[in-house]
């Protein structure tokens, strides 16, 4: 069984104190609290990089950051609580690529528009995806799911949590990729997904790290491919998607923090800048990559340049799949 490397626990031990530059009582955003929604369920990776944030990046504001999470209509709760707030900064969106890249190529969050509603503050980070399955499933890698898939068309089920979430859309191009097929049964969070997949009643998922690397560890779930070319640096011993027939499936799962429509200006630079400052802290570096998670800043321009090409992306391979949304 593949191990999660540990080596950089003794960081974790140091408290994710940054110094004391960071502290700034000038900061246009102290006094009053700033909010990240997150619009899901707690327990997945969207979730994770909001908190991985949430202590560092207050004392870099001068102020405390509270995670709320507003789960719900495929995320669409989530983002209107951020838009329906005061665009002054104090109201932030932690987003997640299926979020802003795939549920638009899907439709599934009516009249939202990511690129037009939301300002990227900051990426935080962007990692491969796990391929999983439960242990009943006869295959120890990914060339042998897809082996056993083939010769079961249509039997074996994908969970994902809802319709444009990476777990969908990357679960469809794989089965574009590979030549199989699988149904899809989507879930309202990450939670009950995996829920029902520790239990054996869904087959295969894909998720970001952090949710999954426990599972993995202890046997309840088994790893058969992280979504790249290369491996992945914290899971030397499961082989990347490359080495088994699929080169540049390119389903790396990435988390950014936005602020909504109408936020002046340089209050968004504020927070990039800050942002940019707590992702540097080596204790909050280490304790994203002890739970799988790779740190990846990426400036807001860059982010929107992003957006636009995967959103393309995305709607290709809803309209090359003839997906139906179920």
């Amino acid at each position: 069984m593949a191990q999660v490397r540990t080596g950089r626990r003794a960081l974790l031990a140091a408290p994710l104190l940054g110094a004391p530059a960071l502290a700034r009582a000038q900061s246009p955003l102290a006094g009053r609290p700033v909010t990240i929604i997150v619009p899901s369920p707690a327990g997945g990776g969207t979730d994770f990089s909001a908190r991985l944030i949430q202590e560092p990046l207050g004392r870099a504001l001068g102020t405390s950051v509270v995670v709320e999470n507003r789960p719900g209509g495929n995320d669409v709760i989530g983002l209107n609580a951020v838009l329906n707030a005061r665009p002054d900064g104090h109201t932030l969106l932690m987003g997640y690529c299926g979020t802003m890249a795939g549920r638009p190529a899907t439709n599934s969050i009516g009249t939202i528009d990511p690129m037009r509603d939301f300002t990227p503050i900051g990426q935080v980070s962007d990692t491969p995806q796990l391929f999983v399955t439960h242990p009943s499933v006869p295959a120890t890698n990914l060339r042998e799911f897809i082996t056993h898939a083939k010769q079961r068309p249509g039997e074996l089920t994908y969970a994902s949590a809802g319709n444009g979430s990476m777990h969908h859309l990357g679960a469809e191009l794989l089965k574009q990729r590979a030549g199989i097929d699988m149904l899809h049964i989507p879930y309202r969070g990450t939670g009950e997904t995996i829920s029902d997949l520790i239990a054996g009643r869904v087959q295969f998922y894909m998720n970001s790290p952090p949710p999954l690397a426990p599972l993995v560890r202890d046997g309840r779930l088994r790893a058969l491919s992280v979504s790249s070319n290369e491996r992945h640096p914290g899971w030397p011993d499961i082989p990347s998607a490359a080495e088994q027939g699929l080169p540049d499936l390119d389903l790396n799962v990435w988390f950014a923090l936005y602020a909504p429509r109408g936020v002046p200006a340089e209050v968004n630079a504020h927070l990039t800048a800050r942002l940019n400052e707590v992702l540097a802290l080596p204790a909050l570096r280490a304790r994203a990559f002890e739970a799988g998670a790779l740190v990846s800043p990426l400036s807001p321009a860059d982010i929107s340049t992003r957006l636009v090409r995967e959103t393309a992306a995305w709607r290709e391979v809803v309209r090359a799949g003839n997906i139906t949304l179920n």
